[in-house]
């Protein structure tokens, strides 16, 4: 009599398939930091230098909107025949500005207003010149003789008006601490590019208040940051000894960093020549102070600060010289992004390993 075939099921001992429930998970990991790299390096660079920017031009020239070809900065000439004011959009101690049109583009035009700080407003115009790229306003042509520049437009304004634009309906759905941790990491990204730019070690003066730093900085309509006011950025040489003071009056406030304010007590007068000049970590001291301000009050902001309470605490270190880099911050803000990016997109995967 013929033995019918006896079929067995094969089944995986538990040990094997947790081994391979592993392998999987560990599969799903690496594929997830792959993509997260790439997505990531999409936006930044390691080196923290500016990357190739394809709407950027040679020296000398700009493209604007969808135009496919460069075009030389205007002269006083054109910006006279080809530039028309529309209105008056803010006025500061330097100078005033015009929401302007060129060639059917809204431009922006700015004009000094004090003759007494022309210095200050073609100094500002020499570092725009010098510091196109990625983080900075774009310089379409000026008029030295007229004490006149012209630079791109963009409608959110400066960043004083982040949070008002961000409950704007339209808006809203970058409302988020991802997208509000980024910005901030824009910010740093423009500090670091400053100590580290063609011409040296530039510090940014016009930071005295939160306020001020604001409105030196303009929100693009991709949502990036670009530093807009270059008027007091003095320049740090320290194989030469020079270090900078930024003004000649008191600083005062807990925003400011402690090398900026008067060292000798209310019983002494300030007195500008006794006031000891300072470094590049003054605006390091003011980085948890803006960051805060990006990260607002939405979900997940807290444990965004959480994850940056080490770096923060070192950037307020009384002493300048024990302050991280500004490539350190920005380090620090980018592996901060990454690993949170990667719980919320695999939550649980730490204690399934």
């Amino acid at each position: 009599m013929d033995k019918k075939p006896h079929f067995v099921r094969r089944e995986f001992p538990p040990r094997e398939a947790s081994s391979l429930s592993l392998a999987l998970l560990l599969a799903a990991v690496l594929l997830l930091n792959a993509l997260l790299y790439l997505y990531l390096n999409n936006f930044y660079v390691s080196s923290g230098r500016a990357e190739t920017d394809p709407s950027l031009c040679s020296f000398g020239y700009f493209r604007l909107g969808a135009a496919k070809n460069c075009s030389p900065w205007l002269s006083c000439e054109a910006i006279n025949r080809e530039v028309r004011k529309l209105k008056c959009v803010g006025e500061g101690a330097v100078k005033k500005v015009f929401l302007s049109e060129w060639k059917e583009n809204k431009v922006v035009l700015s004009q000094l207003t004090n003759s007494e700080l022309k210095e200050d407003f073609l100094h500002g115009l020499k570092m725009l010149k010098a510091l196109q790229s990625k983080h900075v306003v774009r310089l379409l042509g000026y008029c030295e003789q007229q004490f006149t520049i012209l630079t791109e437009y963009h409608p959110l304004g400066s960043l004083r008006g982040l949070n008002e634009t961000l409950h704007i309906p339209r808006y809203k759905g970058m409302n988020t601490w991802h997208r509000r941790l980024m910005l901030a990491m824009d910010y740093v990204s423009v500090i670091q590019y400053l100590h580290s730019s063609p011409l040296g070690t530039l510090v940014m003066c016009d930071s005295n208040d939160l306020d001020k730093v604001l409105s030196q900085y303009l929100l693009t309509s991709d949502f990036h940051v670009l530093v807009n006011d270059l008027d007091a950025l003095p320049l740090v040489n320290r194989s030469a000894g020079k270090l900078v003071k930024c003004g000649h009056r008191e600083l005062q406030g807990e925003f400011v960093a402690p090398e900026q304010r008067w060292p000798y007590g209310e019983e002494v007068p300030f007195e500008d020549d006794l006031m000891p000049p300072y470094d590049e970590k003054t605006d390091i001291w003011k980085i948890p102070d803006v960051s805060n301000f990006f990260l607002g009050h939405v979900e997940g902001s807290d444990i965004v600060r959480l994850h940056l309470f080490d770096i923060h605490a070192a950037c307020k270190k009384k002493d300048p010289a024990e302050r991280p880099s500004a490539q350190e911050v920005l380090d620090t803000y980018r592996k901060v992004l990454t690993l949170l990016i990667r719980e919320a997109a695999m939550p649980g995967t730490r204690e399934m390993l």
